[in-house]
């Protein structure tokens, strides 16, 4: 992934009424948190700039190179506020990260591939588990994970056990949960369901003729 780096300076305006005036500036107004519980500073950068960085990523964490005054800060993107009518920035929460120690992030997973249970069963992929948590390299951050969930079969489930996201990531999701699962047709189902009611009407049906024999 290509570094994303953000030109920012510090901030000491403070308070909803100097936070406007920033917002109305063409600045969006945000805070780093620093390592060790060094406590948290207040920055600032330009929207336009900050948005052409961000175009195309998709990712809810992302690592980024916050350039201050000459400085550069690695720093993780871990919440961003938008305005809700326009869609812009209106506030961006980073911490700071050291780029040789790990760090734990949500990634989101998505399905690619048609599953064959789909294709030649009739069956329905449902998705059951949308995102899951590791543990990696600031460097080594995704924005997202592709499953190929091409050879699920009907009936058949794909755990996170299962997942194949190469030596760089831990896994901290319990792997025991599912993330897809290919389901049965509701026909299907509904006949399976049908021959089961009828099953017992049969054996009554065969007890009761056996009784009249017997009387006869």
């Amino acid at each position: 992934m290509d570094q994303i780096k953000i030109k920012a300076e510090v901030r000491t305006e403070q308070g909803t009424g100097a936070v406007r005036r920033l917002r109305r500036a063409g600045m969006v107004p945000a805070s780093v948190m620093s390592m060790n519980k060094g406590g948290t500073k207040l920055i600032k950068f330009n929207a336009h700039e900050f948005m052409m960085a961000m175009r195309g990523r998709s990712g809810k964490q992302l690592l980024v190179s916050l350039d201050m005054n000459g400085t550069e800060v690695p720093a993780l993107l871990r919440e961003m506020q938008n305005d809700v009518l326009a869609g812009t920035p209106i506030h961006v929460d980073f911490s700071e990260v050291s780029l040789t120690q790990k760090v734990r992030i949500t990634v989101p997973l998505m399905l690619v591939g048609e599953a064959v249970g789909v294709k030649i069963g009739g069956g329905v992929l449902e998705q059951t588990l949308r995102s899951v948590e590791v543990e990696c390299l600031p460097t080594d951050i995704v924005e997202k994970f592709s499953v190929d969930v091409s050879a699920l079969g009907l009936d058949q489930t794909l755990f996170v056990r299962d997942l194949q996201l190469g030596d760089k990531m831990t896994l901290v999701t319990r792997g025991e949960y599912a993330v897809a699962v290919v389901k049965a047709p509701e026909g299907a189902d509904k006949a399976a369901s049908a021959a089961g009611d009828k099953a017992p009407d049969v054996i009554k049906k065969g007890k009761d003729d056996a009784a009249k024999a017997e009387k006869k």
